[in-house]
């Protein structure tokens, strides 16, 4: 047997303005986890995509066993044995979980010359597939009733179910509760005990430390160097990454909170098992984080305050001035913006150009004549957007989706910089983006109350919580459980004991 099975030589990738990939190499041995890290922009995804096919890259080689192969699409992909579990979701919501993870290989019966759907060898397949990796879902259930981590699941069921012997996980526990952090991890080490090759991207450390076996770190496009996981320190890890010393992660912002800018009364939903009677208030100046297990229903709560979702009862005031929020536009005028958890469904204009994607906010602001746009004006403002938050393109004019995923997620984050709202909601801020990019984005956060402005933090990931939080509200199955005001109670075991308060 080969010492790897899949090896990478010298792969390069130019976009228009951009060379994403400069000769990049990697190899991958059987049978062990490798990860692939490096900052928002070093070409992670973009060497992933040209190896499953996504892409054609400009220059280099795909060696498989020893022997080369040439990679033109997914589809060749699939059938040389590699699969690819992707950071961005793309699901067929109206289906079922079954059609889902067997789109575009149907099993089928043979009428003559027709061919029929096997519907009862597709449903048994799949609870098979969802059973071997511990995910007891109904195959016949609407993709619609899941959350993003168990559709998340169903991705990475699927990827299994390919009996690949090469898997790609693009960031796959981005959306994934601890409990389903675990579960993966335990599919992962079956799958390594049975020899597969797994090529792992993810930004969070503690997991890279505890299921790798080798790392590879890129930046800029460029080869660093593979070293055993065993011996990388997570400080050398991010150095290497970053080409610097990252101290400080969470910066200090210990500015006094003034009057109370937003106050949410008794809200409820018209869904009984969402959120239910949570009151809350947000004062100026001030990082307010909400902490709680997946299905807690944070997102839920701020999508009803940002207009998004029906309320059965209760109210919102803005300024001690009780507003309308029954719509997104009514609540963007009462001084509140929300960047969602959903990056892609419903965060980001993928066929638009980074100018669309910020401006979008403004274009009503900025008019010539009461109907022209102001393009010089509106230039303006995307372009201080892009210095201010270093975003990786060579112009305004770029698609946003020609960039990688913490570009994406600066992109949403200047349009509503650009719309300047006293409140700003953010939900899962910093899912998918590298060490390096995440603290730039918690200074923007802590530049904003600063400035006197209202941040509602909603974040996964209990570091985050307790590093950016000046006070944290915690809820569990759809109730605000409790409220922590004092930075010495703010601890990782205080937030879980009001998180599993049933």
């Amino acid at each position: 047997m080969a010492e790897y099975y899949l090896e990478l030589k010298g792969v390069s990738k130019s976009f228009p303005g951009v060379k994403a990939l400069d000769n990049v190499s990697l190899s991958i041995r059987p049978g062990t986890v490798h990860a692939l890290m490096g900052e928002n922009g070093a070409g992670k995804s973009t060497l992933m995509k040209c190896l499953f096919g996504i892409y054609k890259m400009d220059e280099g080689e795909v060696f498989i066993e020893g022997k080369k192969v040439v990679i033109n699409n997914p589809d060749e992909a699939m059938k040389m044995g590699i699969a690819m579990v992707h950071q961005e979701l793309q699901p067929v919501l109206p289906r079922s979980v079954a059609e889902n993870m067997y789109l575009g290989r149907f099993p089928t019966h043979n009428y003559g010359p027709l061919k029929v759907i096997n519907h009862k060898k597709m449903y048994e397949e799949t609870s098979r597939w969802l059973k071997e990796v511990g995910m007891d879902f109904d195959p016949k259930l609407p993709l619609s009733a899941l959350s993003i981590g168990q559709m998340q699941s169903i991705e990475i069921a699927k990827a299994v179910s390919h009996e690949a012997k090469v898997i790609i996980f693009d960031e796959p526990t981005s959306s994934l509760s601890e409990k389903e952090v675990d579960v993966l991890f335990r599919i992962m080490n079956d799958l390594r005990d049975r020899g597969v090759a797994m090529i792992y991207i993810s930004h969070k450390m503690d997991e890279i430390k505890k299921i790798s076996d080798d790392i590879t770190i890129m930046r800029d496009g460029t080869y660093v160097g593979t070293w055993p996981a065993a011996e990388m320190t997570i400080d050398q890890i991010i150095a290497r990454m970053v080409g610097r010393e990252l101290t400080n992660v969470y910066p200090e912002h210990k500015d006094t909170p003034g009057e109370v800018l937003l106050e949410c009364k008794n809200l409820s939903s018209i869904h009984e098992k969402s959120f239910q009677d949570c009151s809350f208030q947000i004062r100026k100046g001030e990082i307010v984080g909400f902490g709680g297990l997946v299905g807690a229903q944070r997102t839920e709560l701020m999508e009803a305050v940002f207009g998004m979702r029906n309320i059965k009862s209760g109210e919102v005031y803005v300024k001690g001035k009780k507003v309308d929020t029954s719509a997104p536009r009514k609540a963007m005028n009462a001084g509140i913006g929300l960047i969602t958890e959903d990056r892609r469904g419903n965060g980001i204009l993928g066929c638009l150009s980074i100018k669309d994607n910020v401006g979008v906010s403004v274009y009503n602001k900025n008019l010539k004549a009461g109907f022209v746009l102001n393009h010089p004006k509106i230039n303006s403002i995307v372009d201080d957007s892009i210095k201010k938050l270093s975003i990786k393109t060579p112009n305004m004019s770029e698609a946003i989706g020609n960039l990688s995923g913490g570009n994406q997620q600066k992109v949403i984050i200047a349009r509503w910089l650009a719309n300047d709202p006293d409140i700003l909601v953010m939900d899962e801020p910093t899912r998918g983006i590298d060490v390096g990019a995440k603290h730039e984005i918690y200074e923007i956060m802590v530049e904003l109350v600063r400035q006197g402005k209202s941040i509602i933090m909603i974040s996964s990931e209990m570091a985050e919580l307790l590093g950016m939080s000046d006070r944290l509200y915690v809820m569990c199955n759809g109730h605000i459980r409790g409220e922590i005001t004092d930075q010495a109670e703010m601890t990782q075991e205080k937030v879980m004991s009001y998180a599993t308060q049933f």
